[in-house]
């Protein structure tokens, strides 16, 4: 009997560590919050500090969820030339946030994320410009409302 009871001990903490599926762990929560908000904000300061605001305001993409989150900024990656000056590491930036917010979707909720179409355009400085201003709009509208990435 002492060796059934020291065994249901020693497995004990080894119970107490597994999630049950489908549950959002708070901490993995606040930790991918407080990282996407890094993120978030490190690229609207590359983004001002490359393509500073001349009053041009545009409309942006809603937060509806950590789907959504990920569709809009490989858009908006997409529609921003590679030829357009100084934007390489602004989107290795998205990509990078992007990619981390699929990951964490992965391991995190059911459904699957909708594909993004890349889209071509003759206008590239134009678009290019637009594109940087809407997602620094999207960053800053994002980190307002961090809870909704919660959702699938």
């Amino acid at each position: 009997m002492d060796h059934i009871l020291a065994l249901v001990l020693a497995l004990l903490p080894l119970s107490l560590c597994v999630a049950l599926p489908g549950a959002l762990d708070a901490m993995d929560v606040e930790k991918m919050k407080s990282k996407v908000t890094w993120k978030a904000q490190g690229l609207v300061a590359r983004i001002d500090k490359h393509f500073p605001d001349h009053g041009l305001r545009v409309d942006t993409d809603k937060v509806e969820g950590s789907a959504s989150v990920v569709a809009s900024l490989e858009s908006y990656n997409n529609l921003i030339s590679d030829r357009f000056g100084g934007v390489s590491q602004i989107k290795t930036e998205i990509s990078s946030l992007a990619g981390y917010l699929n990951h964490w979707r992965e391991g995190n909720c059911q459904e699957q994320q909708p594909k993004v179409r890349p889209r071509r355009n003759i206008f590239n400085h134009t678009v290019s410009l637009e594109a940087l201003m809407r997602v620094k709009e999207f960053l800053k509208l994002l980190q307002k409302n961090l809870d909704l990435l919660e959702r699938c």
